[in-house]
């Protein structure tokens, strides 16, 4: 498959997953280590997935107050990939960030969902931007998970706890906090790409 997507901050690549798996030519652009205000895309880029960092958007953080500055490299980040996309104007494009600001700077969402919708049984709403077949819902039930250490093989040899539905809203202090609440649920990635190939 020779068709170029773009996954613009797309941090662990979660949502591009599904089309890396198909042999799609996956390009993931993350910062630190590409900048997307500084990345120059190929010609002929057949889709974007875009999931700018959303640390001074979010309403989770809306108790702490951004700086001006924090809030201009935030919308330097959501610039740039609206840039890339106006630029390539690809096949299909889509930009996510969970409820909260963002809105304000760049206007209503096309739709939200909550993993549960997409069969991951959790909850975190998160609205979309974009141009995209809009995937069609097959919700569970918000039950939570299991978490466990896998062995070698892969295979869950320790259970740890049971995260409850709203286990992302409530994790503690991290290293990796950020990551974890940001990983797009691969429910929808599943879903978001089989109708967007």
């Amino acid at each position: 498959m020779n068709r170029i997507i773009l996954d613009l901050c797309g941090g662990t690549g979660a949502w591009s997953k599904p089309y890396v798996d198909a042999g799609y030519d996956v390009r993931l652009i993350n910062l630190p280590e590409q900048d997307v205000r500084l990345y120059q895309p190929p010609a002929n880029v057949y889709g974007i997935l875009a999931a700018p960092p959303c640390t001074v958007f979010a309403i989770s953080g809306v108790r702490w107050k951004r700086t001006d500055q924090e809030m201009i490299d935030g919308l330097s980040i959501v610039d740039a990939c609206l840039r890339i996309i106006w630029r390539c104007k690809p096949m299909f494009w889509a930009l996510e960030n969970p409820v909260g600001t963002l809105r304000r700077w760049i206007g209503r969402w096309y739709y939200t969902f909550q993993p549960y919708e997409y069969g991951d049984p959790w909850t975190k709403r998160t609205c979309i931007w974009g141009n995209h077949n809009i995937p069609k819902k097959n919700p569970v039930e918000p039950v939570g998970q299991w978490t466990g250490r896998a062995d070698t093989t892969g295979i869950v040899d320790h259970v740890d706890e049971f995260l409850p539905p709203d286990w992302v809203h409530n994790l503690p202090p991290s290293s990796n906090r950020a990551v974890l609440r940001s990983v797009t649920p691969p429910g929808f990635a599943k879903a978001f790409f089989g109708v967007n190939p």
